[in-house]
């Protein structure tokens, strides 16, 4: 299971994301960060343009939305 997946079942934190970053890194992953994380596009898009938080701003509303 992919960080999103987990993420949006709330079965992690968003803090995981930095520590799968540099896992990948590190890795000899041939895949891109965007699919080791399972980020959508638009995703992996507001978290180059915009930052960290615009990312987990827009993980979070989906995830909340989910939930209701």
């Amino acid at each position: 299971m992919k960080f999103r997946e987990r993420y949006m079942s709330f079965e992690t934190d968003f803090e995981e994301i930095f520590e799968l970053t540099d896992e990948w890194n590190f890795s000899d992953e041939t895949c891109t960060l965007r699919e080791y994380l399972g980020l959508t596009a638009e995703e992996e898009d507001v978290w180059i343009s915009e930052s960290d938080e615009a990312l987990e701003e827009l993980l979070e509303k989906e995830r909340t939305e989910r939930k209701a």
